[in-house]
């Protein structure tokens, strides 16, 4: 026994190596299976990404400093490989015949811009594709024929222009929308200074183009697209605060694992040499029930309170024995817990040590039949519909057992997003099966393995859950 028990120190200890948090294809096959036996509802994995990078779409006003915006990301994100993509890159050149009415063709127009060229270079730049831009010269008005920018693949992509909202496909590409909002004279004033020096045009003629089209398509097009905008930053490059948040967020996001960037209601508990060791407990086909329980319910409680964190709060002010007033928050008190028996128990007492006297519901579904959705029994509080639901279950698989008790949940009048499923750990095609069918409820889990096996089984995984838990294993 002591020897045992200084393996595990040493083991927890030593479990400093990195946390794998993204998805890989690279023909490994792990053995340690996991649980479930029945093929994935609905999986796209042949389409997922393995480092899908993180697209930023940058739009405003003409000279509004959304260049500067860009620049001032790029410089900060020096650590990451970051492209930018020009919308003005995709200007169509001009037919003769407009070439010698230029003066009234308008640039500000969303027809003036070849999307469709704009969504393939886009998707190929998404899929990891080395892309050749256009090379627009904007005093010819016309696109160089042997001359293009090649664009590499990136951890980030920026995609920057005054009409870059204006698509819903190209604004679905998006995973954060940036609009530089500046004062219309700064914005007259730049651009007359732009266009003079670089494109070789004469005040008269910006002047011109500026009340006859920059102007009314600003008021049609773009500034009606800033209502899609995540984040305004006022003042363009100068609003250093603003941009220095934006980086953080991204550099967030980019620490994410990536079914994360597509999911927003998935949420990985942060990893630490405790939690990366106590997995590499939990996953050794050697270790004892003892201790398999033992961290198991460690980790356990660490997803509970990550998804007890989920909950709607109210502000509540105590006084304190000093005499002083302490403004705090105050729980949620309509709350249930649901286990999917029979692994979900295994996290029950975890949820009650958490939730002093909390009800808990079970579902129990025959996962062999009917593609595993044959629901057997259902016990759930009668009030259920009242409460936010904290869905028990230790691995996410496939996700058809847990899109069976889901459905029952919303049958019993429970609002979707009053759902919270946590899992120790959960395969990409089972989060894919959940999210898709329920993109309101959330998901939280403490790692997101590889993939499935040809059995449906998780990989690396943890083996049979709830017969290593409850000891039913031999």
């Amino acid at each position: 026994m002591p020897e045992e028990t200084t393996s595990i120190d040493y083991v927890m200890e030593a479990a400093s190596g990195p946390h794998f948090s993204g998805l890989r294809f690279d023909g490994r096959s792990p053995s340690s299976p996991s649980t479930s036996t029945t093929p994935p509802a609905d999986s796209t994995l042949d389409s997922l990404l393995p480092n899908p990078p993180f697209v930023i779409g940058v739009s405003g006003g003409t000279a509004s400093g959304k260049t500067t915006v860009c620049d001032m990301i790029i410089q900060q994100l020096h650590d990451h490989r970051v492209v930018l993509v020009n919308q003005d890159s995709f200007y169509r050149g001009l037919k003769p015949e407009e070439l010698e009415r230029v003066h009234e063709y308008n640039f500000d127009h969303p027809d003036a811009f070849d999307t469709e060229q704009l969504l393939e270079c886009m998707r190929k730049l998404i899929s990891g594709q080395i892309v050749q831009v256009p090379i627009y010269d904007f005093k010819k008005h016309q696109r160089s024929s042997d001359s293009f920018r090649q664009v590499n693949a990136s951890d980030v992509i920026i995609l920057e222009g005054i009409l870059v909202f204006h698509d819903q496909g190209v604004r679905d590409l998006m995973n954060m929308k940036i609009f530089v909002d500046t004062d219309a004279d700064v914005r007259l004033a730049r651009r007359i200074r732009r266009d003079t020096v670089e494109r070789g045009r004469d005040i008269n003629s910006v002047l011109e183009q500026y009340a006859k089209f920059v102007k009314p398509a600003f008021d049609d097009f773009v500034l009606p697209s800033k209502k899609y905008a995540d984040v305004i930053i006022p003042r363009g490059g100068d609003n250093h605060v603003a941009i220095d948040l934006i980086v953080q967020h991204i550099r967030t996001k980019l620490g994410q694992h990536d079914l994360c960037k597509i999911y927003p209601n998935v949420y990985v508990i942060q990893s630490t040499f405790q939690i990366r060791g106590m997995h590499t407990l939990i996953r050794d086909k050697d270790i004892s029930k003892h201790d398999f329980v033992f961290y198991s319910d460690r980790l356990i409680r660490l997803v509970v309170e990550h998804g007890l964190g989920h909950l709607p709060f109210t502000e509540m002010q105590v006084v304190t024995p000093t005499g002083s007033v302490y403004t705090g928050v105050d729980f949620c008190k309509k709350l249930c817990g649901v286990s999917i028996v029979r692994s979900g128990e295994s996290m029950e007492n975890a949820l009650r040590a958490c939730c002093k006297g909390i009800k808990i519901g079970k579902i129990l579904i025959h996962r062999d039949g009917d593609n595993g959705k044959q629901l057997i029994y259902e016990k759930l509080p009668k009030d259920i519909s009242e409460r936010h639901v904290l869905l028990l279950d230790p691995v996410l698989a496939t996700g058809n057992s847990a899109n069976q008790a889901i459905e029952l949940l919303i049958q019993k009048g429970v609002p979707e997003s009053h759902i919270i499923f946590l899992n120790l750990i959960s395969a990409p095609e089972g989060i894919h099966c959940v999210c898709k069918r329920f993109p309101s409820l959330k998901i939280v889990t403490s790692e997101i393995d590889v993939a499935l096996n040809e059995e449906y089984r998780v990989i690396p995984g943890l083996g049979e859950f709830g017969d290593r838990y409850f000891g039913t294993d031999d």
